[in-house]
């Protein structure tokens, strides 16, 4: 592609409409100076100076997704908790769809705080429910995810795990189900509990570590025969189309029929991983929904994935920056 053809691209991302179903929360930021120790236990005493909540889990996928100028979508279940208010409000504030996120009486709105000190996470401290939900909630975001599909009719669906019991087995079915249904894409980001679960989508977007322990892979070295060889045994258990499997500082690898490589990491100067994965599959799920190029997606989701490393803290890719940096590195 050349540079006028990125333009055109990242224009045609103004007319997708995409859901994003699974685990939202807030990440929330303490930001402060540690100057000493306390005498009361041998801990640093962070002077918090700042506080900030964000979008996190698959509320930042959406984010991401919103960044590039789609329009978007959370089904989910939330806590009726002031957690969740603040958090549909941050959805909201940032031109998130969140008519189909249900409050519940059932579950606690998961809240992240991380304490940092001169851009280092010094502690992490999470508010959480990570139970199945019951069958009878299971049916309330099923009935929401059917309705999301029949008001918007969406070209493609994320589904992002982060094993907080939302995508359990029947959600994940039917959601795939009633997306086959009406021709809908899916792009999946799993969880280890229900790995095996995501069968027949679109494009399944694990981690290397994820792999290997899915299949019990030993072993620290990568090549692009094991690759393949995972996505043997991906597919075979999956039947899903493309397999694109991130792998950290080596950057991703994709298979697709008869297509497949390695795309190497670009060189950049790494703050902080929070989020990266989120960008990943949002970038990669816009690209492939509006040009069914793999390669490009692949390529395209690595350069994003390693931008929103630069940053401290969970932030969504800049679709300015994403689209000079591919015609820098891509544009022929």
């Amino acid at each position: 592609m050349n540079a006028s053809e990125f333009d055109t691209l990242f224009q045609s991302f103004a007319t997708l409409k995409i859901g994003v179903i699974g685990d939202v929360m807030l990440d929330t930021y303490w930001w402060g100076k540690v100057d000493r120790i306390s005498p009361e236990a041998p801990v640093p005493i962070v002077a918090v100076s700042k506080k900030e909540q964000r979008i996190g889990g698959a509320g930042n996928v959406a984010l991401n997704v919103v960044s590039l100028g789609a329009a978007v979508s959370v089904i989910s279940i939330i806590g009726n908790d002031d957690e969740g208010k603040q958090l549909v409000s941050l959805l909201n504030d940032n031109n998130i769809n969140t008519d189909f996120i249900i409050a519940n009486n059932e579950r606690i709105t998961t809240n992240k705080i991380r304490i940092i000190s001169r851009n280092q996470h010094m502690m992490r401290l999470d508010a959480e429910v990570t139970t199945a939900l019951t069958n009878n909630t299971e049916e309330i975001l099923i009935n929401a995810f059917t309705k999301y599909v029949a008001d918007v009719k969406p070209k493609l669906v994320i589904l992002e795990d982060y094993n907080k019991g939302l995508l359990t087995k029947n959600v994940i079915e039917q959601v795939i189900t009633i997306c086959k249904e009406n021709n809908i894409l899916t792009a999946v980001d799993p969880k280890r509990k229900n790995f095996f679960e995501y069968k027949s989508v679109d494009i399944f977007k694990p981690n290397l570590q994820e792999v290997k322990e899915a299949f019990n892979i030993l072993g620290e070295g990568v090549s692009e025969k094991l690759l393949e060889e995972m996505h043997d045994l991906l597919t075979n258990k999956l039947q899903h189309k493309i397999s694109f499997i991130t792998l950290s500082e080596k950057g991703v690898f994709y298979e697709s029929g008869t297509e497949k490589a390695i795309i190497p990491t670009h060189i950049r100067s790494i703050a902080d991983v929070s989020g990266a994965g989120d960008t990943v599959i949002a970038v990669a799920a816009v690209v492939y929904a509006a040009s069914k190029n793999v390669l490009l997606m692949a390529e395209m989701a690595n350069i994003a994935g390693g931008l929103v490393c630069e940053e401290v803290g969970t932030v969504a890719i800049d679709k300015n920056k994403l689209l000079e940096e591919c015609r820098h590195l891509l544009a022929k």
